[in-house]
Formats: C-alpha cells, sequence, structure tokens
C-alpha cells in the first residue's frame, strides 16, 4: 500500500506533463519532415544542399507556434532579444555536431530573454528560409518567453 501512495503522486505528475513535453517535442519531429535537393548556387560555385519543406511544415509558415528548447549562446547576435534556439542542449546540438540543421532556428524576441541551460518554452511567428543560405532554414520572430 505505501509503494502505491508513493507511485500514484509520482504517476499523477507524469500524467499531467506529458502533454505538454508531447505538444513540443511534436513540434520538433513536424519540423524536421523535410528533404534536401541539390541545386547550384552561382556564388559559391558548387552544389548544396536546398531545404524542400513538407506540406506540414509549409503550413506553419506564418503561423504563431509554441515550442520547447534550448539556448544556444552565439557570438555576433546583437543582444538577448536574438539568439538561436535548439531541440537539444549546447553539447547536442547542431553546431556541436549531435543533429541536423532542421533542429536549430533564428530567434528575434519582444523582450530579452535571460541565458539558461534549462529548455525553456517560447512562442512566435514560424518563418522558413529555404533561399538563403546564410541563414538558418527556420526563423521565430515576435517571440515571448512562456516559462
Amino acid at each position: 500500500m505505501k509503494k502505491l501512495l508513493v507511485f500514484l503522486p509520482a504517476f499523477f505528475l507524469l500524467s499531467l506533463t506529458a502533454p505538454l513535453f508531447s505538444q513540443n517535442n511534436t513540434m520538433w519531429k513536424t519540423l524536421s519532415k523535410i528533404t534536401y535537393k541539390k541545386e547550384y548556387d552561382e556564388m559559391l560555385g558548387f552544389k548544396v544542399d536546398v531545404p524542400v519543406f513538407s506540406q506540414d511544415v509549409h503550413s506553419l509558415e506564418g503561423t504563431e507556434v509554441t515550442i520547447t528548447g534550448y539556448i544556444i549562446p552565439v557570438e555576433g547576435y546583437k543582444s538577448h532579444k536574438e539568439f538561436i534556439f535548439s531541440a537539444y542542449p549546447y553539447n547536442m546540438c547542431f553546431f556541436c555536431g549531435g543533429a541536423g540543421p532542421e533542429t536549430v532556428m533564428e530567434v528575434v524576441s519582444l523582450e530579452p530573454v535571460s541565458y539558461t541551460a534549462d529548455p525553456i518554452t517560447i512562442k512566435g511567428i514560424l518563418h522558413l528560409n529555404a533561399t538563403d543560405i546564410n541563414r538558418l532554414m527556420y526563423s521565430l520572430e515576435e517571440v515571448e518567453l512562456i516559462n
């Protein structure tokens, strides 16, 4: 009986947080629904991989999305209003060789967001990029910190 009393509250808490985790995890999974095609880049003088977004991803263009992830500290961004956001922590992110380019996005927030190594949840307007190889394929603008 004591074991049941210990596991019951834990199960209850997990049942409350599971939809939150799965909802945000679903957003990153949706954003990963891409393929690539090779196209010749005049400026570079060789073929580059260009993202081809699925219909699921295209349907998110210009819409407000909520997503959970990690702030990646990157030099060159102007303030805490501009940063890179990742599905994975710093040691596993795209820039560190642990994931693909579909797992990161550029963020421009309305208010400064303090750096933390813990996951945060943000919402903003999603934009897709398949043409500028100097930018990430996803950007989130008008971002607000949820938690």
